[in-house]
């Protein structure tokens, strides 16, 4: 089985968050990266499957230099060979041309990737490379299953589950409890350090969007400590400042 994983780059949940020249671009200084959490789900889901049936896990991640020690942990992981696509991930759209352009040359059996990243969770990318290869997508798969060249899958949606079978090949946005994350060991750790690492220039510049601004969130407000036995003013405070009531 030929299985390509998505990864993503993404801050640590927590690292402080600040932007620069006038809050265009985000400020990397201090930052601490890791691998997508719903990326590392797909990723040792892949690893799972490839252990049962044998074949080959390859990651893939569209991004500069920086990202390469990220790749290196999804090798450490157990995936046996990693693509870097030189580029910037401007937007979800040139994301998935990457990933759509690697995968159309590769002849995979299966796309994993996260549901979303924890970045910008668009949850977008998942939808846009089925569509660019023409395969079906599905997302958030919890459960994954593969038996010859059919997969039973299971996602949740409104008001409950679904459970599918779904012909190989096909692209799933991947979320817990479809695996649990493996931590590298001192061989794979190791074994890393060999294992191919591939850098690729984009397929295709072409971006939909520009930044205009960030943002960050107000800071909280002062918080306000009332009597236990205060009910009157807690309601008065509800309904005229909190506009809850």
């Amino acid at each position: 089985m030929n299985i390509l994983v998505c990864i993503t780059h993404v801050p640590d949940t927590t690292s402080r968050i600040a932007f620069t020249d006038n809050n265009t671009q985000f400020d990397k200084n201090g930052v601490q990266f890791i691998i997508g959490p719903y990326d590392d789900y797909a990723l040792a889901r892949a690893v799972e499957l490839k252990e049962a049936n044998g074949g080959k896990v390859t990651v893939i991640n569209v991004g500069e230099a920086e990202t390469e020690p990220t790749i290196r942990k999804a090798l450490a992981i157990g995936a046996d060979e990693a693509i870097r696509v030189n580029a910037s991930p401007t937007d979800s759209f040139f994301v998935a041309q990457q990933i759509a352009a690697v995968a159309k040359e590769g002849g995979y059996d299966l796309i994993l990737m996260g549901r979303e990243s924890i970045d910008f969770n668009g949850g977008m990318v998942h939808g846009m490379v089925g569509e660019l290869l023409g395969l079906p997508s599905f997302s958030p798969v919890m459960s994954l299953e593969i038996e010859g060249d059919k997969a039973n899958i299971s996602r949740e949606i409104e008001g409950g589950k679904e459970k599918l079978e779904v012909s190989l090949p096909f692209v799933a946005g991947c979320q817990e409890p479809i695996a649990e994350w493996k931590i590298p060991n001192m061989r794979g750790i190791m074994s890393a350090r060999t294992k191919p690492l591939n850098v690729i220039d984009p397929a295709d510049n072409t971006t939909k969007t520009a930044v205009q601004e960030y943002e960050l969130p107000p800071a909280k407000g002062a918080v306000k400590m009332i009597d236990k036995d205060n009910v009157e003013e807690l309601v008065s405070l509800l309904k005229n400042e909190a506009k809850v009531l």
